[in-house]
Order: structure tokens, then sequence, then C-alpha cells
């Protein structure tokens, strides 16, 4: 049966991958030192014989026995909040937790896949933004330590692959949302949806008509397999090409709570991409990808989530 390595395997999008990849008979190594992930993310895997988890910090030798066939990177603390409170850790985790994860991957002649972000076109001047994008990043700002740790990491994934001719994928991951996102995790949903379940005000950022594109867990985990299972190995855009501002999903919060919050506005952060959509044509086209799931759906879904988890 194949086994599977996932970095970063106790946070949100990282359970959601050991829970497919165990449903496809996979035996899967979580490794995660629970920075930003959460044990009672795979507290329900545990029981499982095919499941390990290992405590371990990526940027530190990683180390697994026996095979590997699949080797899925996803370390790294990824909210705006993290950005200033764990900026060394992030730019840490882009450079050597990615190398020792490409080192494993050669060493054990796995099939690796980078989690990149949408965050590599930094506060584009294109919209949507096509893979062939370059983007505009401010190296300096403050957003910069999480946008040049994820270009460096493709970088180094594309040099390995070149040198080392290690069988790489690179997938650049818009806007997800879903069950078991951080609930002080500092992204504009988990947010509003934290805000409105407590009865506080919502915070719009500037005037809120920057836009966002929101994509459901499940069809990120969807394009996910199809990426590691193809033989495309320039870099793919998965999210939902749904646009909409921040004000309206602050609206939309609200209605699906029944929550009574007002909305407060305050300065727009530096460095705050104005818009963000994928062009998905690349993944439709090698894919066949394509979202399942709404936008509003998802939001509810989410909303039941935290719903369950928020302190009473």
């Amino acid at each position: 049966m194949p086994r599977t390595v996932i970095t970063g395997g106790a946070g949100f999008i990282g359970s959601h991958l050991c829970d497919h990849f165990l449903g496809l008979g996979h035996e899967v190594v979580c490794i995660d030192n629970l920075l930003t992930g959460s044990k009672d993310n795979i507290a329900h895997l545990e029981a499982n014989p095919k499941f390990e988890f290992v405590f371990h910090d990526v940027t530190k030798y990683i180390e697994v026995e026996g095979a590997v066939d699949f080797i899925l990177h996803f370390a790294s603390p990824a909210s705006p909040a993290d950005f200033e409170r764990l900026p060394i850790q992030i730019m840490k985790v882009g450079a050597h937790g990615t190398h020792n994860a490409l080192g494993l991957a050669k060493a054990k002649k796995a099939r690796f896949l980078l989690a990149s972000t949408s965050e590599v076109y930094g506060d584009p001047e294109v919209n949507p933004q096509p893979e062939s994008y370059l983007g505009r990043v401010n190296p300096i700002g403050i957003r910069g330590v999480y946008d040049e740790a994820k270009r460096f990491a493709e970088a180094i994934t594309m040099a390995y692959r070149r040198v080392h001719h290690v069988d790489t994928r690179i997938l650049r991951i818009f806007n997800t949302f879903g069950p078991r996102m951080q609930l002080d995790d500092g992204r504009a949903l988990p947010n509003f949806i934290s805000q409105a379940l407590r009865g506080e005000p919502l915070t719009i950022y500037g005037d809120g008509s920057q836009t966002r594109s929101f994509g459901y867990v499940s069809d990120l985990v969807d394009g996910i397999h199809r990426l590691l299972h193809s033989d495309v190995w320039e870099p793919v855009n998965v999210g939902n090409p749904d646009e909409v501002t921040l004000l309206q999903v602050a609206k939309e919060v609200i209605e699906l709570t029944g929550s009574k919050s007002e909305l407060v506005y305050k300065p727009l952060p530096p460095g705050d991409p104005k818009v963000r959509r994928p062009d998905i044509t690349r993944a439709r086209d090698l894919l066949g990808w394509s979202p399942t799931v709404s936008r509003l759906v998802g939001f509810q879904r989410t909303i039941d989530d935290f719903r369950r988890r928020l302190p009473r």
C-alpha cells in the first residue's frame, strides 16, 4: 500500500489530507511541531493503525524509516497574524523546511508536492492571476516573509527537479476555508465568523471593497489529489474563481449566523492585496478540476463547525 508523508499534517489543510489519504488506504505519517497545528485536528485518527504522528520541526533534518511514496509539504504558519508573530519561523520553514522535505524525497525516490500559495503573486496588477504572472511582491514588507518564503520554496523545488531529478509538483493555493480553521486565524472569514457568533462588531479593514475568492477545503483536497497523480510539474492554481468583496462576505456571515453584529471600519493593513482571484484554466484543462462547493454552502458548514468549538 502507498505510504504518504504529510508535513504540517496537524494543521487545517494537512489534517484533511490525512483523512483523505487514509481513506484511500494509504499509510500516513503526519509530521508537525504543533506551532500552529493542533492535536485536536487529528485526535480522531490516533487509533488508526495506518496513521503515525511524529512531533518534529521540519526545519531540522527529517528522518523517516522505511519506504515513502509521496511527500506533501504543507508545514508553514499561513495566517496574516503570523506574519508579525512568527516571521522568522515562516522564513525558516519555507527555506530549511522545504530543503529538508526535498532531501527526504530525493533519498526515498518519492513524489514531492509543494503547498505554495496565491501570495506568490503579491498585490497583483492583473486579475485574475494566471500561473504565468510573475507577481508584485514587496520583499521588505510585513507580508514579505510569507510571500518570499513560498517563492523561495518554489525555486528550490524546481532546482531539485532539475539537478536531482526529484519528481515534483507545485500547487498554488488560493483562500481556502472550512472546518478546523483556527478560531483566531486572523484572516477575514474566520474573524467574521468568530465575531458574529460572539455578538461582537465585525472588523472591516479599509472600505471592504478589496476582493477575495473563497474555496472550500474538500475542493482543494480534490485538486491536490488530481495534481499529485498527474504528470503536471508546472505550478497550478487551485481556488474558486467566484470573486467577492470582503464587505459582502461580512454581510453574508451576519445573515447566516443570525447575528445582530454591526460593522466597524479600521485602516487597511500595509500591503493587503486589493484583488485576489485565480485563473484556473490550467487546473480545468490539465487536471479536469473545478470547484463544486458553493461559497454560501461552505460558509454555513464552517459556521456550524465554529459554533461547536467556540468557548461558551
